[in-house]
């Protein structure tokens, strides 16, 4: 039996309760995908805290604790400054507030390129202390080794290719990958090595629609869009980009709603009730009993 959360209304505080629901596991992941096609796409979005995952657990197959934090969370200028314990803090919060979804932790910047058994350190760190199910890392031909190397030790790996953002100095810029031939046939060729290594699933963004399709057909595992295509086997958006938590979003983002709005509108309620004293009000206020 997993585990869901509920507010306690009288602490405000998570609390566990039993809830009959087995958590989706990573061969249930791999199985959606069935002679090269998916008839029902992956549902995959980001989350960073218990409460957020509570939100938007039932509604997902995946929730991703991506080194996005950096700056969701963070106002970080890129994710190259995000550490293992950042990630491992919201992962562990991730799964507490999760019953559903499988867990996917991102790999951060200078925590598994070095080696693969510096990747196995880090992996099996995050995986002890989180709960997660898998862990993702960037990268293609480059990273093969690493990735079966890993899988190969119990560790599921989702991959990464396309626009990788940790290599965002590399590739000068966060630009649409694949415009040129070479670029194109290199992305494949990522696609297709992390495949053979053992990966149970790729994440392709940022890359010319045409190549995601081609990546989708040509692996045997699901192929995630961000940036891609509507025929990629599933998709993944930054939760806070399509909520409209932010005015500036990458072209791809579409937004959902307009959370930012609703913050701010409603922090401007409260600040004029307090400025002009009428909130607390009763309701508000403990009172002496009448005698």
């Amino acid at each position: 039996m997993s585990t869901t959360f509920q507010l306690d209304t009288a602490t405000s505080r998570a609390n566990p309760t039993p809830a009959p629901m087995k958590r989706l596991t990573v061969p249930a992941i791999q199985r959606r995908k069935f002679e090269g096609k998916t008839e029902q796409p992956l549902v995959m979005l980001t989350a960073y805290t218990a409460r957020q995952a509570q939100l938007l657990d039932q509604h997902c197959d995946m929730l991703l604790v991506g080194d996005s934090l950096g700056q969701v969370i963070y106002g970080l200028p890129s994710t190259l400054q995000v550490t293992l314990d950042m990630m491992i803090a919201h992962g562990a919060a991730v799964v507490r507030g999760s019953y559903h979804s499988v867990v996917i932790v991102d790999m951060p910047f200078g925590s598994y390129e070095a080696s693969p058994q510096q990747a196995f350190e880090s992996a099996s760190r995050i995986m002890a202390e989180t709960g997660c199910a898998a862990v993702k890392l960037e990268g293609g031909q480059a990273m093969a080794e690493t990735i079966a190397f890993l899988s190969q030790r119990g560790i599921p790996v989702m991959a990464h290719v396309g626009l990788t953002p940790q290599a965002v100095n590399a590739l000068g810029g966060y630009g649409a990958r694949g415009r040129s031939q070479e670029e194109h046939a290199k992305i494949i060729a990522d696609g297709q090595a992390v495949a053979d290594a053992g990966a149970f699933a790729v994440v392709v963004e940022g890359v010319l629609e045409p190549i995601a399709v081609a990546l989708t057909r040509s692996v045997e595992i699901p192929v995630i869009g961000i940036g891609a295509s509507a025929q990629c086997d599933g998709q993944v958006l930054v939760t806070d980009d399509m909520l409209g938590m932010f005015e500036r979003v990458p072209r791809f983002v579409k937004k959902y709603g307009d959370i930012a709005g609703v913050i701010s509108e409603t922090a401007a309620r409260y600040a004029e009730e307090v400025r002009s004293r009428t909130f607390p009000g009763v309701e508000q206020t403990y009172q002496p009993k009448k005698k």
